[in-house]
């Protein structure tokens, strides 16, 4: 595997293909889509433990682009896996443009960051080393503000709402308040000038806990940079309507936040009409213990399933579908 990714490791993999090989037992082809191609773990699971399975895999990220494309071309698998870049967002629309007749026995999204992110310090997601504020996960998009540039232009108070709403951080007024003072000397740039003001602002008593001061400010930050819970929110009505009957929508989320969103619109789109979904998860799928021990960052995974269901069987497991075409990605 290529170096970029080389401690890629896909959370709850064998519960989502578990999903996956249930979803459509009849179809001859089988298409999927992954919403969020990161390292490919999840992708060449499916289509190696997926019989005649096609994936349109997608990812925003240019070093995920060609990391993928360099494993797909490695692995000869240019037949059964097509990856594009975009956000995911954008993939009911290329859908209905590029390939309307198709529908998906399973679709994924796993809202994990990937750990290539945190580990390549130049991006600025983590405060481990120093590094430009930066955290747009599609960093050759010149029209996306960077961390810096939020941090150092908007007022006190959209700061600290940012901080708050985004990181659930209870010190978000007080780190609002502090950047803002530091900035009146120079820019804020710098991981660490980021890291350093924020450990400042909590109480001495509360800087050394397990989980680092900076921690919630960071989240914040990079999920407004990349807009990821209106994205979701927006996304996940019109990647359910993209199933084919019995096919299975999968949302692997991390924290609170999107955990709640995933709840919700399942719920929302269950209650429209109950004749049409089915909840798979009343409660979510957990990581096991051994998944944990093997990687410490699936601790805080969640795993949501919905089913699109045959009208006339009311939920029931395998229902009519239409045929798909067959031509070749």
């Amino acid at each position: 595997m290529d170096e970029l990714y080389t401690k890629h490791y896909s959370v709850l993999y064998e519960e989502c293909l578990n999903f996956f090989k249930q979803a459509n037992l009849e179809s001859e082809t089988k298409y999927f889509a992954d919403m969020t191609f990161g390292g490919g773990g999840h992708t060449f699971g499916i289509v190696k433990e997926i019989s005649n399975a096609k994936v349109f895999s997608v990812d925003q990220d240019p070093d995920a682009i060609k990391n993928g494309n360099d494993l797909i071309a490695k692995y000869d698998l240019e037949k059964s896996v097509h990856l594009l870049k975009m956000n995911f967002s954008s993939f009911p629309q290329w859908v209905k443009l590029n390939r309307p007749e198709l529908g998906f026995d399973g679709i994924l999204i796993d809202l994990g960051v990937s750990s290539h992110h945190f580990d390549k310090f130049e991006r600025g997601f983590s405060f481990r080393e120093d590094a430009e504020l930066d955290m747009r996960m599609d960093y050759e998009d010149g029209s996306l503000e960077t961390a810096a540039d939020i941090l150092n232009n908007y007022t006190e108070e959209d700061i600290a709402n940012i901080i708050f709403k985004y990181g659930e951080e209870r010190f978000s007024r007080r780190i609002a308040k502090a950047i803002v003072e530091f900035r009146r000397d120079k820019q804020l740039r710098r991981t660490k000038q980021l890291e350093d003001i924020v450990f400042h602002c909590y109480p001495k008593n509360l800087r050394h806990k397990k989980i680092h001061p900076a921690t919630k400010t960071f989240q914040a930050l990079r999920i407004f940079v990349n807009q990821e819970l209106e994205v979701l929110e927006k996304t996940l009505n019109e990647l359910f309507e993209l199933l084919n009957t019995n096919g299975v929508l999968s949302v692997i989320s991390f924290h609170s936040l999107e955990d709640r969103i995933v709840k919700h619109k399942f719920k929302e789109i269950f209650q429209t009409d109950k004749n049409t979904a089915k909840i798979l998860t009343k409660k979510p799928i957990y990581p096991t213990e051994r998944e944990i021990r093997e990687n410490a960052r699936s601790r805080s995974a969640k795993l949501r399933v919905i089913q699109k269901v045959d009208q006339s069987t009311q939920g029931g497991v395998r229902g009519t579908k239409k045929k798909k075409a067959e031509s070749i990605l």
